[in-house]
């Protein structure tokens, strides 16, 4: 019976740590879903100066903003929608990869 709870747990932890990939738009986690309050035009511009006074990108994928564990790759697609793979830890996307999306 202990082999069959320990087997149970161990697939449900391998389960947990499997890539996913999210679509959406990148953000930051500033203004998040909303960039109007900010008053900058384009939201891609947004995005950056607010990255640039500390902010984090991050993924917006309809309802959910996730924070993106790599901070570098996303200041190409800032205010453009990608698909991200990676695994979702709490409310950040450890990435492996983030692509343009159609």
């Amino acid at each position: 019976m202990k082999i069959i709870i320990l087997t149970v747990f161990a697939c449900s932890a391998l389960m947990a740590a499997a890539p996913k990939t999210f679509t959406g738009v990148i953000t930051d986690a500033m203004c998040g879903k909303d960039h109007a309050m900010m008053n900058i035009k384009p939201d891609s511009k947004c995005v950056t100066d607010c990255v640039r006074a500390g902010s984090k990108y991050s993924l917006l994928d309809g309802s959910n903003v996730y924070e993106l564990s790599d901070q570098k790759t996303p200041e190409k697609f800032a205010g453009q929608k990608v698909k991200v793979t990676g695994t979702l830890n709490g409310n950040i996307i450890q990435v492996q990869s983030i692509t343009a999306a159609k």
